[in-house]
């Protein structure tokens, strides 16, 4: 692809603060696999990650003026589309939060033929939409407790609680799909 804009994100931002079409598809077609894959991580259901994407280039696009220059564009864009997504799960879905912590904890399986091979977007579709939307804020997006509990509305404990239930499920998850690829193999 030829370069519209010469090498200067500077340019291209300006051109996209103009509503220049160009530009539009050109930072549309250099993010939306990275974008789509944010949107996936949050939304199992590919058709409805998608409207999310589309509808968080929208809102990028209409208001791109808000963007300021602090950190980078990509950045900015990723967390418009984080954001679209949650708000589709608040809106879709009923989400329960417990604040219990259940300390049952897995047995580790630390037998040397397991064979490390999966997918982790797989194992992260598997999980409930509360443990997955803190899961991914802390580990993806790299939010703090905090925030998690502000962006949710949810207390801190609340959101310390569900990661630990999130990688507790997500090792279980694991765990039982080596004992099954190893049950195959033998």
């Amino acid at each position: 692809m030829k370069l519209l804009f010469g090498n200067k994100k500077d340019d291209l931002l300006s051109r996209l603060r103009k509503q220049d079409p160009a530009a539009q598809k050109l930072f549309y077609e250099q993010n939306v696999k990275k974008l789509l894959s944010v949107s996936k991580s949050y939304i199992s259901d590919l058709y409805q990650a998608e409207d999310c994407l589309i509808k968080a280039f929208c809102k990028i696009f209409k208001h791109i003026e808000g963007f300021r220059g602090d950190g980078n564009l990509e950045g900015w864009a990723r967390r418009i589309v984080v954001n679209e997504c949650l708000n589709f799960i608040k809106s879709r879905k009923t989400v329960f939060y417990l604040d219990e912590i259940n300390q049952s904890f897995i047995e580790e399986n630390h037998d040397e033929n397991v064979v490390y091979d999966f997918n982790a977007q797989e194992l992260l579709d598997q999980l409930p939409d509360a443990y997955k939307m803190v899961f991914n804020l802390y580990v993806l997006e790299g939010y703090s407790h905090q925030e998690i509990a502000e962006t949710l509305q949810i207390s801190t404990a609340v959101s310390k609680t569900q990661l630990f239930r999130a990688k507790e499920k997500l090792r279980k998850i694991y765990f039982q799909q080596q004992k099954t690829l190893k049950n195959e193999h033998y």
